[in-house]
């Protein structure tokens, strides 16, 4: 084995004075990525009232921030490794807030889009950043693993205050507005970071490698969008031509990077099983959960009726079970095992969802609260583990790259997941029987269902809701069902690629 996977060393293992008020910066830059997530779901039905998006667009909407970011983050992890990590992640903070004015204030689909797009520019030098930054600030393994629960707690909390104060400012303001909460937590994370972050790089990083970094943006955007494409409107040369160009670029960059003396990504890291199995559990994960994610907030409001104060609310037992199992969830993998908190975790996940396949229009919310507890959960469990694993694998030096490793995962995950997910309820919903006189746009969306029905009569209105909201809960229960089988099938991989695997980083 290498040298990039050996363990810390005992020497590693001081603990620098002001690292937990350092780590409360971080948590604010966490805070910051998944309240921005989860507001976009609860805005989606403001969103297609104002600026009237195709259902395609609405996809675009939801996904290209993942899609730009995953092509990204490897790229901007090892710029951190090069220039500083303090340093890139005050300017990507930055850069984040004036771009979150520019969502505020779209006019149209497509200059929505096109600021999601930058927004995710912006955001792909956040999250390597912070975990790269946890690494260098935590050398104890111990400390790290309670830091890095801490880490995955404030995002699962984001994930939680995301829909409630999102849902309050959509009651009483206009849907930018949830865009604009991220404004004060920027301020706030730079003026404190200046102060308080230390700054890390690696010393010997070589050259930044411009040809690597278009390489690894065209072929996982290429990748991506194939995927995207053929499961909304099935295999034309478009998405075939864009998925064989990715691939080869892709090749192209894998390549490059076993032959450069600086690369990059170290794809020696990729021999390390659990680097490997944390890193495929982390995309196959939030891809089985996104596409449902992505809905179960119109769902709540368009299906169920709720505002969305209440929605945001009724989303909450994900984040609450996020943040309790994330806390202890290093205690547990060192008393049990790794795979076994994994495995358990993505199982539990797993039967959640294929208890949603039961959701109908007047499911109570008892069965969804539980499921989503679950969720929560598991994935509090899961995703804290894995994250320890992949920082403990490697050496501090390389901290942003293997971070950006485990990012890009989520990311890509979360662009297929809305991208496959989403296209089966896009698809099944798509299908309903309308009244006569529907206009074509209540066939893109639920959203867009709703806004034809206010304008048509009484009889064919409530005709065309009924209608449109069976299918809609019939897309989203299929994709349930879909989750639920990806979840289960990562839950046994895992077990198998994280035998004997530890948090110190040895096997």
């Amino acid at each position: 084995m290498t040298s990039t996977l050996q363990p810390a060393t005992a020497t590693e293992a001081v603990k620098r004075p002001g690292r937990w008020l350092a780590l409360s910066v971080l948590v604010l830059a966490v805070l910051l990525v998944a309240v921005d997530a989860t507001v976009l779901g609860l805005a989606t039905p403001y969103i297609s009232e104002d600026l009237e998006p195709t259902g395609t667009q609405l996809l675009w909407i939801g996904d290209v921030y993942s899609f730009v970011i995953a092509g990204l983050l490897v790229s901007m992890g090892s710029l951190g490794d090069r220039i500083g990590r303090k340093r890139i992640l005050l300017l990507g903070a930055t850069a984040f807030g004036a771009i979150s004015i520019l969502n505020a204030y779209a006019t149209t689909p497509e200059l929505l889009i096109l600021a999601r797009a930058l927004l995710g520019v912006a955001g792909a030098t956040l999250m390597p950043a912070t975990l790269a930054l946890i690494r260098n600030i935590f050398h104890d393994p111990r400390e790290r693993s309670l830091a890095v629960g801490i880490w995955g707690a404030a995002a699962s909390a984001g994930t939680a205050i995301g829909p409630i104060v999102g849902g309050f400012l959509l009651e009483h303001f206009w849907w930018g507005s949830v865009f604009l909460i991220n404004l004060p937590v920027m301020a706030v994370l730079v003026v404190v970071g200046i102060r308080f972050l230390p700054e890390s790089r690696n010393p010997n990083p070589g050259p930044w490698d411009m040809a690597g970094v278009a390489l690894s943006l065209v072929g996982v955007i290429g990748v991506v969008y194939a995927v995207k494409e053929t499961a909304a409107h099935g295999i034309t040369w478009e998405p075939v031509a864009a998925g064989v160009l990715g691939a080869a670029a892709l090749y192209a960059f894998v390549r490059r990077q076993l032959t450069l003396p600086a690369p990059l990504l170290d794809m020696r890291l990729f021999r390390n099983h659990g680097f490997s199995g944390a890193v495929l559990a982390d995309l196959l994960t939030i891809l089985g959960l996104s596409g449902l994610v992505f809905f179960l907030s119109q769902y709540l409001q368009l299906v169920q009726g709720r505002g969305p104060l209440e929605a945001g609310l009724a989303e909450l037992p994900a984040a609450v079970g996020a943040v309790a199992a994330g806390l202890v969830a290093g205690t547990v993998a060192r008393r049990y095992s790794v795979r076994a908190v994994v495995s358990g975790g993505l199982a539990a996940i797993g039967v959640a969802l294929a208890a949603l396949t039961l959701l109908d229009q007047s499911t109570g919310y008892p069965l969804l609260g539980a499921a989503l507890l679950v969720v929560g959960v598991g994935a509090g469990f899961s995703f804290t583990v894995t994250a320890d694993v992949i920082l403990s694998s490697v050496p501090k030096d390389q901290a942003g790259s293997a971070s950006a490793v485990s990012e890009t995962a989520y990311e890509l995950g979360a662009a297929l997941g809305i991208a496959v997910l989403g296209s089966i309820v896009t698809g099944v919903y798509r299908e309903f029987t309308s009244p006569a006189g529907t206009p074509e746009g209540a066939h893109e969306s639920l959203g867009g269902a709703v806004e034809a029905a206010s304008g048509m009569p009484a009889n064919s209105a409530q005709d065309l809701l009924a209608s449109a909201r069976e299918a809609f809960v019939d897309g989203l229960t299929i994709a349930a069902g879909a989750g639920a089988a990806v979840l289960l099938a990562t839950a046994v991989a895992a077990w198998f690629m994280l035998k004997g695997q530890r948090l110190d980083g040895r096997p």
